[in-house]
This record gives structure tokens, sequence and C-alpha cells, in this order.
């Protein structure tokens, strides 16, 4: 034969969908998805959050029948969110025991028992007036510690509600060992810590604020990571590990693929991703659009995270993804 005759022919390895299946290098498992969702005190019926289409803000017996719905997937876990009727300058109904999000950790647990990973997110934004995820000093800064203190309570809250995993999403400097010994010397050594190690001051998030409500007046650049810096979340890895965490996240997920393979390759525990509120608003309006094929681009961004090192996901369409993949 020629020189010029391709000896090497990859494509025979692509040639029908069985070959592909037989030689894929990543693959997606409903388990290894974990749906966020949020439950808002006061409505007698789901409200739709108009920039995420197709997700809505649940009531307590909506919320139940979606856990049973995700467990029903073979879904890992999901997320809770609460949104409150009243907020105040410190977030008083994130530790409050009765307080909506921890009525829904009663409920979802209750409902679906250990058939999922129930977790919760630890911040402030969805109950301060101002929106930070902290409790703010006299200058209008987030005062770091004071937070810390915060952080505490509602751990301890959310714990006695029967938590699997609690989710810090703060970005506090020392967050994770201070819900740590809380948790421990509270005698809830069994619940988790899912860190937001690498959460990045990201535009993606705009959606999220609809989602909870947010009266956010600023930004969160001064604790949130700046997006121009890569070893910076390897710093904050060795922290949270060092504090305790029993999980680490990276978030928004799609625009930080290379942190995320950096995570993975450092980490010691499980890595999570969250592919977060306006990355799955983009595709829902192109595909609004008929600009992109939706189910398509749903498995191929989702294939893209695991791809790039993490072993679990959060993502708003983990149901539909679930079922698309058995």
């Amino acid at each position: 034969m020629s020189a010029e005759f391709p000896y090497v022919r990859p494509r025979r390895l692509r040639s029908t969908p069985a070959m592909r299946r037989l030689v894929a290098e990543t693959r997606l498992h409903p388990a290894e998805l974990i749906l966020p969702a949020f439950v808002r005190e006061g409505i007698a019926e789901p409200r739709p959050i108009t920039s995420m289409p197709g997700v809505v803000q649940h009531t307590r017996d909506t919320l139940r029948k979606a856990a049973v719905e995700a467990a029903e997937a073979g879904l890992g876990g999901i997320m809770l969110f609460g949104v409150p009727e009243v907020q105040d300058a410190v977030g008083s109904e994130g530790t409050k025991a009765d307080g909506i999000l921890q009525q829904a950790i009663r409920d979802v647990v209750s409902e679906v028992g250990d058939a999922l990973v129930v977790m919760s997110d630890l911040c402030l934004d969805e109950y301060t007036d101002h929106g930070h995820c902290g409790v703010l000093a006299e200058d209008g800064s987030v005062d770091n510690d004071a937070t810390l203190e915060r952080y505490r309570e509602m751990a301890l809250v959310q714990a006695e509600a029967g938590v699997h995993l609690v989710g810090p999403s703060g970005m506090m400097d020392g967050q994770i060992g201070v819900i740590r010994r809380a948790l421990d010397e509270a005698g809830h050594q069994d619940v988790g810590i899912l860190a937001y190690t690498a959460k990045y001051a990201s535009g993606f998030y705009g959606p999220f604020r609809e989602a909870v409500g947010s009266s956010l007046r600023g930004d969160r650049k001064t604790y949130q990571q700046d997006p121009a810096n890569a070893r910076e979340a390897l710093r904050e890895l060795e922290l949270d590990l060092a504090e305790g965490a029993d999980m680490v996240m990276v978030k928004p997920a799609m625009a930080y693929l290379d942190i995320l393979r950096q995570v993975a390759d450092a980490s010691p525990v499980p890595v999570s991703a969250y592919q977060v509120s306006g990355e799955y608003a983009m595709v829902e309006a192109a595909a609004a659009n008929g600009w992109v094929d939706r189910e398509r681009l749903i498995m191929e961004t989702l294939t893209s995270i695991r791809r790039a090192g993490a072993e679990s996901i959060l993502t708003y369409w983990a149901v539909e993804a679930a079922r698309m993949l058995k």
C-alpha cells in the first residue's frame, strides 16, 4: 500500500452506537446527579422561576413529591434551599428550629429516608435583607468571624432536623473548621460537610437570585473567588481538607472546568461541581429559540463536567437526565 494510506483509523471505534458505547471513557450515572430544590414559605402552589424555565419554588407538599421523584429516578442526592417570608440583617430565619429549611429537611428525610442523600445549603444570603452571605460590620463589609458564629448555629439546627450533609457556601475563612467542631461537640459526628471549596464571584448566578428572592446590593467579590485565579482554588482546597471537609465542590462548573480538573487531581475526598442557574438558563433559552438540540446539550454539558473530574454534579436537569440515562 502507498505511504499515504492511513494505517491508523480511529474512526473504526466510532462506527456504531454500540462501538461508541463500548469504548466510552466517561460515563454518567443517575447516582452521580444531585437535584437542587427550592422551598418557599407561605405559598399554596409552586411558583415558577421565570429565569429558569421548568424550575419552581416548591411548597412543602410539592417538595416532598419532588424528593420521591428524585429517589425513584435513582439520583444520588437532593440539595435544599429555603426561601423565607421574612428577611433581616442577621438572617434570623436561618437558625430557627422551625425555619422553612429545617421544616423542609424533616419533610424530605421522613419521605425518602436514606434513598437520597439529603443536603442543605448552609448560607445566610436567602435570609438576610441585604442579600450578603454573612453578617455586616458597621462599615458595610461582611464580618467574617461574626458570620462564622451564625454558620455554627445554622449547622446545629440543620443537623438536628436530620440532614445528612451540610453545604457551607458562603466562602468565609475558617467556616469548615467552625462547623465541624460545632457538629462534633453537639454529637452530630455523622453529619458530613460538602464544602463549597472553589466558589467564584460569577455572573452565572443571576437566575439563582430570583430563585431565592435575594435582595443583594453590591457584589460578593470580597469573599467569593476572583475568576482570574486558579492557584487560589488549590489553597482553599488545602484549607478545607485540613478543617475537616468530607467532600469538596467547584462552582460554577462549565466555565471552570480547568479548576475542576486541578481540584480533582489534588483532592483525596470526593469532588462535586455545581452546574449553576445561568448555565442552565442559557441552554434553555437557546433551545426555546430553536438554536440548539436541548437534550443533546444537556448530556454533553453533564459529560464535560464528569470528564473534567466531578464525581457528582448538582444540576437542575438531574431528574430529566437520569431518565435519559436509563
